[in-house]
């Protein structure tokens, strides 16, 4: 069956550095790559045309950090630090959803990455306390069906969640800790060979929907379990994500342990190579810079996430102006309202304006960068995506120039980081095939898909009231202990994160 020929018309950002086309511009696909860019009618067309006349035609933009299995935890909560937060959307006793719950869980994220132009989506996924491989199968089939472009990773930790912090053994009450210890995990083993297995059949370089290694963070895996997973990504040339220095109490719990950073301790167990990104990257020193710089890591930003939970601005100019790789992300549904990446772009370009002198201020084409190119080359894939460019992969994102954001046009990509936002976003195609056109999704029935999410959750929702209820009881430990953490020095030299840290 020979491959489909698209052409697309419209004004597009082209090349690696978005600069905008002189007038319209042909872009035609054939079967998934952009096989040429032209003036608009330089040549016939052929095969199936998409006018786009008054849309702006962006490479699609990559959400390199989400969790799935927030989804329907949106907006349950507000004024909390992550070390107090994050366990309300880890159940001490899961909730048992039937594999239709956690598709639909999952689609409640990806129809609005789509939505806000994202046409590559990186899942950290929560499949504990047992490997259920329906759940996993339902994440895969969700987008599958919605026709994005995802990389997913069901976490790995071997470490149990709650012991993930200092002074556990003092803080918690003796009784609690015996039956949180008491709580049955996966044995390594059994998680290696889970994400060998699924690698395998769902590997990123054969599918559009691939894997990618998720070991949730340092503080959460054995040194053994590390060295495990950092051999299986090199193993099967899979990327790698991995939660790292997001807040103060990280930076300490380091210090506690290790004797170092966790970016310190990574390091020295081999960790740190290219294709890896570490999410947040918020509490850093410049020698820490230099080292990521230097074995090829990038930085995952997330600026929506990590003002909600209040873990500070990542040095981020910094990082820029020492070699390393930024990229983008949002957070899940839990923490941040929604996998919005119009409100992360536009947050990133004005966030850092709090910090330094104008001269070095990240602004509107750095953000768009790191959404694009960025988040390209933290996956390995900065000669296929993150730009409009022949011999890329057509991923594409579309703009309604008619519309209040871009009226009176003046710069695009100043307009569409600081003025868009998911609303106009018309066109989505992703693999050279469309997903969403004039603001509806393609594949999908979102409109059922909306109604039967909202009666899946009045199922849920009072089991996951009951679950919180029962997470306060960890609440006056981690209360203790985050107050100890603060009272802990950290090195002089590290970036401010916060106004007072």
């Amino acid at each position: 069956m020979s491959a489909k020929k698209t052409l697309v018309k419209a004004i597009a950002l082209l090349g690696e550095n978005a600069v905008p086309s002189e007038g319209e511009v042909d872009i035609v696909i054939y079967g998934r790559l952009i096989q040429d860019i032209r003036p608009s009618g330089a040549k016939p067309a052929e095969g199936t045309v998409i006018d786009m006349k008054g849309r702006l035609i962006s490479a699609g933009l990559i959400n390199g950090h989400h969790h799935s299995h927030e989804g329907y935890y949106k907006g349950r909560k507000d004024n909390m630090p992550l070390e107090l937060w994050m366990n309300y959307v880890r159940p001490l006793k899961p909730i048992e959803l039937t594999p239709r719950e956690v598709y639909l869980r999952t689609m409640i994220g990806a129809m609005e990455a789509v939505h806000s132009g994202t046409t590559t989506l990186c899942d950290d996924t929560n499949v504990a306390p047992h490997i259920n491989q329906q759940h996993v199968d339902a994440v895969f089939q969700a987008y599958e069906d919605l026709g994005i472009r995802a990389y997913v990773g069901p976490t790995l930790f071997d470490r149990p969640f709650f012991r993930a912090v200092p002074f556990v053994d003092e803080e918690f009450p003796k009784d609690l800790l015996a039956e949180l210890d008491g709580t049955p995990m996966f044995s390594s083993s059994d998680l290696l060979a889970f994400a060998r297995k699924t690698a395998r059949e769902h590997h990123p370089k054969e599918k559009r929907v691939g894997y990618i290694a998720a070991p949730s963070a340092p503080q959460r895996c054995t040194e053994d379990f590390i060295k495990a997973v950092r051999r299986l990504a090199d193993d099967m040339d899979l990327p790698v994500m991995m939660h790292v220095q997001e807040t103060r109490m990280q930076v300490v719990t380091g210090q506690l342990w290790h004797g170092s950073t966790m970016v310190e301790y990574l390091d020295r167990l081999g960790f740190l190579k290219p294709k890896t990104a570490f999410i947040h990257g918020v509490w850093l020193k410049p020698s820490e810079i230099e080292t990521l710089a230097r074995a090829g890591v990038s930085v995952q930003h997330n600026p929506t996430s990590n003002l909600q939970v209040g873990s500070g601005l990542a040095p981020i100019r910094a990082l820029i102006e020492g070699g390393v790789n930024v990229s983008m992300g949002t957070d899940g549904c839990g923490s941040i309202e929604g996998p919005d990446m119009q409100n992360a772009l536009y947050l990133a370009s004005l966030l850092h304006k709090l910090r330094g002198d104008y001269t070095g201020w990240v602004g509107a084409t750095d953000s768009f960068r790191f959404a694009t190119m960025g988040g390209a080359k933290a996956l390995g894939r900065e000669k296929e995506l993150g730009a409009i460019e022949k011999g890329r992969i057509a991923d594409l994102t579309a703009y309604n120039l008619h519309s209040l954001p871009f009226t009176p046009m003046n710069n695009p990509v100043h307009q569409l980081v600081r003025a868009a936002c998911r609303h106009e976003v018309d066109f989505v195609m992703v693999d050279g095939e469309t997903i969403m056109q004039h603001g509806k999704l393609t594949r999908v029935d979102e409109d059922k898909l909306l109604d039967e999410i909202a009666e899946a959750h009045v199922r849920l929702e009072p089991l996951i009231t009951e679950s919180e209820r029962d997470v306060e009881r960890l609440r006056p430990a981690y209360e203790r202990i985050y107050r100890r953490c603060q009272q802990i020095e950290i090195s002089p030299d590290t970036y401010p994160a916060r106004f007072n840290h």
